[in-house]
């Protein structure tokens, strides 16, 4: 049996990088002259890549925007994130020891997030966290993006992985959505950036700390996954 394949989100699943989002975002919005937005209107803003939430975090401020304005926010965004990086953003408690056990019993990882690739990679890199993956994509990898089924799917290709040997861990609705849609089990973690509880969103499953991320709880949900796949439960479109 080929080893399982854990797929990651990024921001606020991976790593609590909402300090840095919030310092960049504000940065950029600033050259138009707009008020700041807090950490509480994050979980509105991200989960579909830095042009939406520049849109969104303008459009929050009383100033929608043009399409002749974006270009240089996005720039400007980019720039001040990337000379930032890491800044104050760390792995969530528990996420590296995990990983490591799970290594060593023959689990690997990838990361598939709407950020845009190239950030993904730096702030990976400069944590020292880019060997643990077998790939990394982000919103502009592929023509699509999450919850867009092909998305995790193409990731899943990169890290020469199996479909129906593969997890999604995610914190909002993109992530539980693109796993549905690739009919791969999913698993919520609480401590990111909903903007609704994640039981709501309804994934096979929530783990509130990365201690409970065990080998017991992937096999498990692959057996009821690919069970219920050979009995015809749920609409799988992994195999297409």
């Amino acid at each position: 049996m080929a080893p399982a394949l854990i797929v990651f989100d990024l921001d606020g699943t991976l790593l609590d990088t909402h300090a840095d989002l919030v310092e960049s975002l504000n940065h950029t919005i600033a050259a138009l002259k707009l008020a700041p937005v807090r950490y509480e209107d994050l979980t509105h803003l991200v989960g579909h890549g830095a042009k939406v939430m520049i849109e969104r975090a303008c459009r929050l401020q009383g100033h929608p925007l043009t399409d002749e304005e974006l270009p240089a926010l996005l720039n400007r965004f980019i720039a001040h994130y990337t000379q930032n990086m890491p800044g104050k953003t760390h792995p969530y408690p528990g996420l590296i020891r995990s990983m490591e056990h799970l290594k060593s019993k023959g689990y690997r990882f990838a990361v598939c997030t709407n950020k845009l690739e190239g950030l993904a990679r730096t702030l990976l890199d400069r944590l020292q966290l880019t060997s643990h993956f077998d790939a990394i994509t982000g919103g502009d990898t592929f023509a699509m993006r999450k919850p867009d089924a092909g998305h995790l799917l193409g990731t899943i290709e990169r890290a020469g992985g199996d479909p129906s040997r593969c997890v999604m861990i995610g914190d909002s609705i993109n992530d539980i959505l693109v796993a549905r849609n690739a009919g791969i089990p999913s698993i919520a973690v609480p401590f990111g950036y909903s903007d609704v509880p994640v039981a709501t969103l309804e994934p096979t499953t929530i783990i509130s700390h990365f201690d409970e991320l065990t080998s017991d709880l992937i096999e498990e949900l692959l057996r009821s996954a690919n069970s219920a796949f050979a009995n015809g439960v749920v609409a799988n479109t992994r195999h297409s």
